[in-house]
């Protein structure tokens, strides 16, 4: 069932999920040469990385951004399975393409970017933008992506716990290679660029929260518990009108899974009942 219903669900829209990745990574590519890099603006990631690794080494941003990506390409396909790594090839070529590509961008639209404060914005407002569509799309573009996802697997966290570890650790290490001010400009990138990324996938919150009303509670149970790798409670509820006895599947998840949970509970029962609200705080739980 795990592969019918996530081919499915990856088969509808297929040019427009594969026009929104492209449009997605080359806005975050954008980003970075316009305002990122200039700057020395480190909000994490492997991007972010490669401005520190370029200041020290001077070794080109995109070739160590692409060298790396097919280093953790090659390790999340033995860590991960080739399913979650074959949704980050595409984009883990494509951002390092075009971070090069655009390398010069500076000197065609003549921007004045040396205000940090503006430039964090809107790198942030930029960047957000280009993410969120390559998670709506159903892809990423690798680098601590694929951290965060091994992280969680062997260390038993969260991926948000993850991505707190691998690009708070990128960011601390700019702090002491390009100065503690840097790292505040940062913060204030990392959350526009959070809040951009949650509205252009749908919703305000980190995560969102499905209560959902099937005959089919054991296949969708199953599909979220064996293919999501998420937790699901099963509540007893009543209806008010005709009192008939229903079970009602509860699942919190991040808000870029919304997509792949969406579509998976209409792929195994267009009939389906559920809601969907935003969960502003998630405590506890394995």
């Amino acid at each position: 069932m795990k592969n019918d219903i996530l081919k499915e669900i990856y088969k509808k829209g297929k040019l427009k999920r594969y026009i929104e990745l492209i449009i997605g990574a080359l806005f975050s590519a954008i980003s970075f040469n316009l305002f990122c890099a200039p700057n020395e603006l480190v909000a994490g990631g492997i991007s972010g990385l490669s401005i520190i690794i370029n200041y020290l080494f001077k070794m080109d941003k995109s070739l160590f951004v692409g060298i790396v990506d097919i280093i953790l390409l090659i390790i999340s396909y033995f860590s991960l399975g080739k399913e979650k790594t074959m949704h980050s090839v595409l984009g883990s070529i494509l951002f390092p393409l075009f971070i090069k590509l655009t390398q010069n961008v500076n000197s065609f639209l003549n921007l004045d970017t040396s205000v940090l404060l503006l430039s964090a914005i809107f790198a942030g407002v930029i960047q957000g933008f280009g993410s969120g569509l390559v998670f709506k799309a159903g892809f990423s573009t690798g680098g601590t992506d694929i951290i965060n996802q091994i992280i969680s697997k062997y260390c038993k966290v969260s991926i948000g716990n993850a991505m707190y570890f691998s690009d708070g650790l990128i960011i601390l290490v700019s702090g002491f290679v390009f100065g503690i001010n840097k790292i505040m400009y940062a913060i204030v990138l990392l959350y526009i660029l959070s809040y951009v990324t949650d509205r252009v996938i749908l919703g305000i919150s980190d995560s969102k929260a499905f209560y959902i009303i099937t005959k089919y509670d054991k296949k969708i149970k199953d599909y979220i518990i064996k293919d999501l790798h998420h937790s699901v409670t099963e509540l007893s509820a009543e209806g008010g009108f005709a009192s008939k006895k229903e079970t009602v599947l509860m699942c919190v998840l991040p808000t870029k899974e919304y997509y792949r949970l969406k579509e998976g509970i209409n792929e195994i029962d267009k009939n389906a009942f559920f809601v969907v609200t935003d969960a502003y705080e998630v405590v506890g739980g394995a």
